[in-house]
């Protein structure tokens, strides 16, 4: 990115109205959030984690990903069995070792400002400091998820 490009996604993202947790819900902000940009191939049709985990490759060419289409299915992708794979796809690249961007964080929006104003919705729905990556068990340098951090999780319905 060029430094005009950094400068205005910056510029954006302060003129956000600041996002509080206590504010967002799953019903209220999240579940519309993901109908509008995730809905097309993680709904109530795609395999759940579960199934998507018997044969992951099939499905990654059937452009389809683990349901998100419910509360419960969600959870299992920031907390358990699969905690941070909902942050490791939608990260913007702040959070990881290369700076790269997650596989599904252009679908957070169809501009810059909209993707940091969607990814705010979530940290905070998520709770302050609940935004990581780290997996159940230890793989590779990714470390395992700590009590302290699950602890931080808000995750309001």
């Amino acid at each position: 990115m060029n430094l005009k490009v950094v400068a205005a996604v910056v510029c954006s993202v302060l003129a956000l109205p600041s996002v509080v947790a206590a504010d967002v819900t799953y019903r209220k902000d999240i579940a519309p959030l993901l109908k509008a940009n995730c809905a097309e191939c993680h709904s109530g049709d795609a395999p759940t984690l579960q199934e998507f985990n018997l044969d992951p490759d099939k499905y990654v060419k059937e452009k389809v990903g683990p349901r998100n289409d419910t509360y419960e299915n969600l959870l299992m992708l920031i907390a358990y069995p699969d905690p941070g794979a909902f942050m490791r796809r939608l990260d913007d690249g702040t959070h990881t070792a290369d700076k790269k961007p997650g596989n599904m964080y252009k679908r957070l929006g169809e501009n810059e400002e909209e993707r940091q104003k969607n990814l705010a919705t979530l940290k905070a729905w998520l709770g302050e400091g609940a935004w990581n990556m780290n997996r159940w068990v230890k793989k590779g340098d990714m470390p395992a998820i700590t009590k302290e951090q699950l602890d931080k999780l808000v995750l309001k319905y």
